[in-house]
């Protein structure tokens, strides 16, 4: 993606035109055309700095060129203005089906990679770890051979919390160190008016906010999800879309997924195929079986269907351990596909 904007793109501006923007820019940078840029276009004076605000592409002396040069220039402009948004379009979606890293990556401790599902791990208010079902319910010998008391975190070996009250004051702790997980989950409880925080949705937007500057993709799913049902905001499609394709170009399965929803309602199955592979990559089971009613229902090929099923395997390939099996069977709470 293009980082650097000239001055002609101004603060404030859509997504979509803030792409056209940068197009412009690299366009101009270029040396598109052979007109000189420093001369108005309609008298032909040198030191012209009023540029065009559509295409950016010609400047005046000041307005009055402009507007008598502009039935002139307009054809020029539209096509210029078409051209650089079908770009920024394709460069978007270059970046959109991009297949993202694991939104959490893999176990500290034993270095596998950590499955999806929420019942597969857990986020350790103590040191802000996120452990893997497998790790945090193996059992824990002393030098002797012993089992001993593993009512501690596998990572930090902190005693668990004995109460919620004391789980959420240090979630507060992490926060203060902008650990982007306790922010989203503070802002949840916000959301929800629970573990003694009023409900209030303009704070909860706050700290989702400043959680996803900091790094975590699912915060953005949440503002996203805001948008889409109109929880504490209006309903606003484009937002909603907005924070969702960011979410989901950072590794969040279930904004890939709603992205994929959103596809279908408007008809474009091919694009929504796409987000359902790669959600089905990273182990979204739900995206899987949207891809089996597509086929059984004519929207998509025997063969895409069977990619799909070939991607979940390789990420239970991934996933799947001894330790985790004997976890999940231990308690139905610890299933982790």
């Amino acid at each position: 993606m293009m980082t650097r904007k000239s001055d002609n793109c101004k603060d404030g501006v859509s997504k979509s035109n803030d792409g056209v923007c940068e197009v412009n820019n690299m366009l101009q940078n270029m040396g598109v055309g052979d007109e000189d840029v420093s001369m108005c276009a309609n008298c032909g004076k040198e030191g012209a700095k009023n540029i065009c605000n559509k295409c950016k592409q010609v400047k005046y002396c000041n307005a009055t060129c402009k507007k008598k040069h502009r039935h002139k220039h307009k054809k020029d402009c539209e096509e210029h203005v078409r051209v650089a948004a079908e770009h920024a379009a394709k460069l978007h979606d270059i970046e959109l089906f991009k297949q993202p890293p694991p939104q959490l990556g893999d176990c500290p401790i034993c270095f596998l990679r950590m499955p999806t599902i929420e019942t597969g791990y857990r986020y350790m208010p103590c040191c802000g770890k996120v452990i893997c079902c497998g790790c945090i319910h193996t059992p824990v010998f002393d030098d002797q051979g012993n089992e001993v008391d593993n009512e501690k975190c596998p990572f930090c070996r902190t005693q668990f919390p004995t109460s919620e009250e004391e789980a959420v004051k240090w979630l507060n702790q992490l926060v203060k160190k902008d650990d982007p997980i306790a922010i989203h989950n503070i802002g949840n409880y916000y959301r929800d008016g629970r573990n003694g925080y009023p409900k209030d949705h303009t704070k909860a937007l706050e700290l989702w906010h400043r959680a996803g500057e900091l790094g975590y993709p699912e915060a953005y799913t949440s503002i996203g999800y805001s948008y889409d049902h109109g929880i504490g905001v209006e309903v606003d499609e484009t937002k909603a879309t907005d924070y969702y394709e960011r979410a989901a170009m950072g590794g969040s399965e279930s904004a890939r997924h709603n992205l994929a929803a959103t596809e279908v309602r408007a008809g474009k199955m091919n694009r929504a195929l796409k987000h359902l592979m790669i959600a089905v990559r990273v182990g979204w089971y739900d995206s899987l079986d949207t891809i089996k009613q597509m086929y059984s229902k004519g929207y998509t090929t025997k063969e895409a269907y069977m990619k799909a099923l070939q991607s979940y395997q390789a990420y239970l390939s991934e996933i799947k351990s001894d330790q985790r099996d004997k976890a999940a069977a231990a308690h139905d709470g610890n299933r982790y596909y």
